[in-house]
């Protein structure tokens, strides 16, 4: 039995309104067999990290031939290009605006289009909602298996961006950034193990991770290894250090938030604390 095409959607359009309802419709009723998820609503407003954050992180998980619609779009209306990057197992409905940029990290090989198309969109086209007028109604022809080269040429240059990496300060201390604070309060930095080995080895010591006003010495493999009230870093399953406490919010007992600098504090720096 053929599987039903799948279309995901991910968004900063929140839940408030109809914007995400009227995404469906249109989808539904070009192709009524989709099944369309919803990988987030909640992006937020207007941050194009934060949404190549949010579907880097999940679409791998889908079935091939998944069709993603990915839209934060604050320069919808303007002279940005709606566009269609392929990968050898999924398919991306997206502003030309850098928000699959690290999909394209992720993926070797991608095939982008300009989609030019118009006979494929909602007629007349909206200067505010491309979400409903074109990225909708393009990624249910896609699910429909309308060939890919039918929506417009290939482009070799489209908009990507590198997400902030850590940099090493000095041989003791290295600097990042919190990229994002999920639902819990989680803070999650940019750093992975390639940048800090030193904190994830089986006898982790000699270190501090300073953000807002703590100063943090325990990595935990478990939230529920901290204790209360308890500050602690932990690898996350996005792949990244976070900040976190078990049952509590590390945003609100440190004082950080997205964009707050994280530094690492190694050896004789570590000892002199925060102050190195």
């Amino acid at each position: 039995m053929a599987h039903r095409p799948i279309i995901t959607l991910t968004t900063d359009f929140g839940s408030n309104d109809h914007f995400v309802g009227t995404m469906k419709g249109v989808i539904l009723d070009i192709a009524p067999d989709a099944e369309i998820v919803d990988i987030s609503h909640a992006v937020q407003a207007f941050d194009v990290l934060d949404g190549a954050l949010t579907i880097s992180q999940a679409y791998s998980y889908f079935p091939s031939r998944t069709v993603h619609v990915v839209v934060v779009d604050p320069g919808v209306g303007t002279a940005r290009r709606p566009i269609l990057a392929s990968s050898d197992k999924h398919h991306f409905v997206a502003p030309d605006n850098g928000v699959l940029s690290m999909v394209y990290a992720r993926e070797s090989r991608m095939h982008v289009r300009h989609i030019t198309s118009e006979h494929y969109f909602l007629q007349p086209v909206s200067n505010t909602f491309h979400a409903r007028d074109i990225f909708a109604p393009v990624a249910a022809y896609l699910a429909k298996d309308v060939d890919v080269m039918k929506f417009g040429d290939e482009v070799e240059e489209y908009i990507r961006f590198s997400a902030p990496k850590p940099k090493a300060v000095d041989q003791n201390r290295l600097r990042g950034v919190v990229l994002k604070v999920d639902r819990f309060g989680n803070l999650i930095t940019n750093f992975t193990p390639s940048d800090a080995p030193m904190l994830f080895g089986a006898e982790a010591s000699g270190f501090k991770i300073v953000i807002g006003s703590r100063e943090i010495t325990e990595i935990h493999t478990a939230y529920a290894e901290g204790a209360p009230g308890q500050v602690f870093g932990i690898l996350g399953s996005m792949g990244y250090l976070e900040i976190a406490a078990n049952r509590g919010a590390a945003a609100q007992l440190t004082g950080a938030g997205k964009g707050s600098e994280v530094s690492i504090l190694l050896g004789s720096a570590a000892a002199a604390g925060k102050s190195a």
